[in-house]
């Protein structure tokens, strides 16, 4: 006897394993073309993330559509540690991203970050020098500062520039802190004056160099982490959404698991 559940089921992991299939190809050709860390950084989850997809969708497809209660026992089992992970992550995401804000600055149009304002677990992520350099090859490989440079050149005077809505990455790791107190040129080229002695560790660790500029710098470490602070909000945001899928879907597999034990039974007892 074949169940809507089931058919539910079915239909649900076969658009999952249509989704798993360019996610993981993704994944393979970035493997072939990546060429910088940045983009080695992402081949990996991607490739997991297809793998995974794909095998929990064949396991629930066949579970459900053939009757394999073993392997539907499998795949609630995946579904319901899935579930909890998620929610974990989301309660952890909002947790990591509730302190830290750009400070205002009279007469700004833009703010600038202290890596000191956000939450200790994020500062020890991009502190971490290996993590870093990861970061530093993605900012600079997606050339921020470079649009930043082209959007901004006609800039000419400093309070040009100081009237710029400037984004929380452009602001820490295109220009140094304001505090440093340089001499304008262009929106990446500052002089640094005869002052060696500054307040501001930032002020001693920009360069003019276009693959340098305040890359290494605590404000772009602290500019990044307000970025990923807003995205991880809208991130934690959307779980919540695909919680409630998932905790419909887990029902679902749980009223074709039930229905299978049913069946089963039925026909043992058909069969003695």
């Amino acid at each position: 006897m074949f169940r809507l559940s089931n058919n539910l089921v079915g239909i649900l992991n076969f658009v999952t394993f249509l989704v798993s299939v360019p996610i993981l190809g993704a994944g393979i050709w970035l493997a072939k073309r990546a060429d910088t860390d940045c983009e080695k950084f992402l081949e990996k989850p991607v490739i997991a993330l297809g793998v995974f997809l794909m095998v929990v969708s064949i396991a629930g497809l066949v579970g459900a559509c053939c009757g394999v209660s073993w392997l539907l026992w499998v795949y609630l089992l995946v579904m319901f540690l899935l579930i909890l992970l998620l929610f974990a992550f989301t309660v952890f995401a909002f947790v990591v991203t509730n302190k830290g804000a750009g400070e205002a600055l009279s007469g700004k149009g833009y703010k600038e970050y202290k890596l000191g304002d956000y939450s200790n677990w994020l500062q020890k992520r991009v502190n971490s020098t290996k993590n870093w350099n990861k970061i530093k090859s993605c900012l600079i490989d997606s050339k921020v500062c470079q649009a930043y440079a082209d959007k901004y050149a006609k800039d000419t005077v400093v309070n040009d520039l100081y009237n710029e809505n400037l984004s929380a990455l452009q602001s820490g790791c295109c220009k140094p802190p304001d505090s440093c107190n340089f001499t304008y040129v262009s929106p990446i080229v500052w002089n640094a004056g005869t002052t060696t002695t500054y307040t501001d560790s930032d002020c001693s660790t920009w360069s003019n160099d276009v693959n340098v500029l305040c890359y290494n710098c605590q404000s772009c470490k602290a500019g990044l982490l307000d970025n990923l602070k807003r995205d991880w909000k809208k991130v934690a945001i959307v779980n919540i959404i695909v919680l409630v899928v998932l905790i419909i879907v887990y029902s679902v597999g749980c009223c074709a698991f039930r229905n299978d034990r049913e069946d089963n039974a039925f026909w043992k007892g058909r069969n003695p």
